[in-house]
């Protein structure tokens, strides 16, 4: 069925995250190594789909890359930095965070703006600060997260996310997943349009990513349907939208396997996580 055929299609947008602050080796691996059953992968025809990336705290990048290369897998690592989740250091302090979770290996990085320059309405410092994480990324993708549940109003949004795709972001985020209001769609709403917006005056199509309270298929299902109704169907790949999400990944796999076995798993062994 379409449904079926989009929610597995969602997995290869997932950044599948651990953001814990008790994060060990074996969480890391955990991670990596979750992927849809190939028993199901086989029935529906779908084999050899990957998430988006994995993505952890600079200090778990080697960890994962490492745990990677030896499933031979070809997902990217992404990173966040920048002061996660707050922003409140130093911007040399932030750079240099940036920079070693590339030197780790790190594909993508997910920068936090500093919420006090939005709120003090100092727009030019915050486009200063997002062009020099910009520039210590290197090749890697920039995602900037503008943390939407900081900035007060629809207009701060507006203005953080044109600031930031103008100083040279791959992506805009929603959130970091630990704001009281995460990934809305009203809010999105005020993003993507503002990412419409800058692609008829630049040319240039800029990434879009939700995250926090991204848990099921049906949520995945749902902004799916939101981005290729304000966006097209163009922007429904991995370059260009993501959802951030620890749990997405499980309840898309237990509805899949409701859809191959009638019936749903009862516990994790039925799905072989």
């Amino acid at each position: 069925s379409s449904g079926i055929n989009a929610e597995y299609g969602a997995v290869t947008l997932i950044d599948l995250t651990t953001l814990a602050g008790d994060d060990t080796f074996a969480n890391v691996v955990h991670v990596c190594q979750e992927s849809p059953p190939k028993e199901i992968e086989k029935e529906l025809g779908f084999e050899g789909l990957t998430v988006g990336a994995v993505c952890v705290y600079p200090n778990r990048v080697k960890e994962a890359c490492e745990a990677l290369k030896k499933l031979d897998c070809k997902i990217g690592v992404a990173s966040v930095a920048a002061g996660f989740p707050e922003g409140q250091t130093p911007l040399e302090t932030r750079l240099r965070e940036v920079e070693l979770a590339v030197e780790a290996g790190a594909s993508e990085i997910d920068i936090v703006i500093s919420r006090t320059l939005v709120l003090e309405g100092r727009w030019e410092q915050l486009y200063d600060e997002v062009k020099a994480c910009r520039k210590a990324c290197g090749e890697a993708h920039l995602k900037t997260i503008i943390a939407i549940g900081h900035l007060g109003d629809f207009e701060n949004v507006y203005k953080a996310s044109m600031v930031s795709m103008m100083a040279g972001s791959d992506f805009i985020k929603t959130s970091t997943g630990k704001e009281s209001v995460n990934a809305t769609f009203a809010v999105a709403m005020v993003m993507i349009r503002a990412i419409r917006e800058y692609k008829d005056h630049t040319g240039f199509k800029i990434g879009f990513k939700p995250a926090g309270g991204i848990r099921t298929a049906k949520d995945s299902l749902q902004w799916l349907t939101l981005m290729k109704e304000e966006l097209g169907e163009e922007w429904v790949q991995p370059h260009l939208f993501r959802m951030g999400a620890s749990s997405l990944l499980g309840d898309i796999e237990r509805q899949l396997y409701h859809y191959t076995t009638g019936r749903y798993a009862s516990s994790t062994y039925d799905i072989g996580m």
